[in-house]
């Protein structure tokens, strides 16, 4: 579909959609540029103030894998009022308000619709200097990989769906999903990171291909150093792996090589899609408190399950 679609032409636009980067940038000045983003999704848990606090979370998480700093947030709210009352939709506004204030932004308005199938998510503009954002097409061979968050919220938001997680269990992912990537992305620009991605909806794998594309180089990945969510490999050998992980998987194809003594509950990790995951930093220098799980090498772009 977007093959269909011609390219931007504008000279101030530095980031389109053509590398499949996070967040759109365009320059305003030499040292100031706009970020813009938009995300939103069905609900993944029950609790509607933790949904709403999720979703803020993960359309904030674009901005941030650039290098940016949020700065105004419209709600995208598509909300059914017959559904429930009319407390449960103002507990997920609350969530995200109080989640976008929590990262400095001001919540400025936003759109609502009918639709018997709810979602909520948000379209968020932020600022970065463009001299220092972080892009998906900065990744060099010799760079070490850092994630900052555990892998595993697909697997166990659907184990909780049938009642085969456990309360502690699913509070840790929530936990980590309302988290923010500020901190992240601020340790990310003091260690003079240039390449970064966060990880949503297409894996780890998928995420990372994607950096591997756009930057022209081969990654490898150590499944034994994924940081892994509590009763994530219990959870996938009781059969709650998700739809999206195949569908990753398809999409690869044979951009990606798993070798045979990979466990497959750690291929249906980096397989699964995340909900508000962590970023991938790419340096040639340690970077302490997050976890080094694989490297860029030279080849064709793909990804290396090792």
């Amino acid at each position: 579909m977007l093959r269909q679609l011609p390219r931007s032409a504008n000279p101030n636009l530095l980031v389109g959609f053509e590398t499949s980067d996070d967040a759109g940038v365009f320059r305003l000045s030499d040292d100031r540029a706009l970020v813009q983003t938009v995300d939103f999704f069905t609900p993944i848990v029950d609790d509607p103030y933790a949904f709403g606090a999720i979703a803020a979370a993960n359309a904030l998480s674009d901005v941030y894998a650039m290098g940016g700093r949020p700065l105004t947030v419209l709600n995208i709210a598509c909300f059914s009022p017959g559904l429930a009352p009319a407390e449960v939709w103002a507990a997920i506004l609350q969530g995200a308000y109080d989640k976008v204030t929590e990262a400095g932004a001001v919540v400025v308005g936003g759109h609502s619709v009918e639709d018997k199938e709810p979602k909520f998510g948000m379209a968020v503009t932020g600022e970065v200097d463009p001299r220092r954002m972080l892009v998906n097409t900065a990744a060099r061979p010799g760079d070490r990989i850092f994630l900052t968050k555990p892998l595993g919220t697909g697997i166990v938001t659907t184990a909780a769906k049938f009642d085969s997680c456990g309360g502690d269990e699913l509070a840790e992912a929530v936990k980590w999903m309302a988290r923010l990537n500020r901190e992240a992305s601020e340790t990310a620009l003091a260690h003079g990171v240039r390449c970064a991605t966060d990880v949503t909806g297409f894996g780890l794998c998928g995420h990372l291909f994607n950096v591997a594309r756009a930057s022209g180089v081969a990654i490898e990945i150590h499944a034994d150093a994924l940081p892994v969510l509590p009763g994530v490999e219990r959870m996938v050998a009781e059969g709650n792996t998700t739809g999206g992980a195949g569908a990753n998987e398809l999409h690869l194809g044979e951009s990606l090589a798993v070798a045979p003594s990979v466990p497959p509950w750690l291929k249906a990790v980096a397989l699964d899609p995340q909900t508000s995951g962590g970023l991938a930093l790419f340096s040639p220098e340690p970077i302490p408190g997050y976890a080094e799980i694989g490297r860029v090498v030279e080849g064709e772009p793909g990804i290396r399950l090792l």
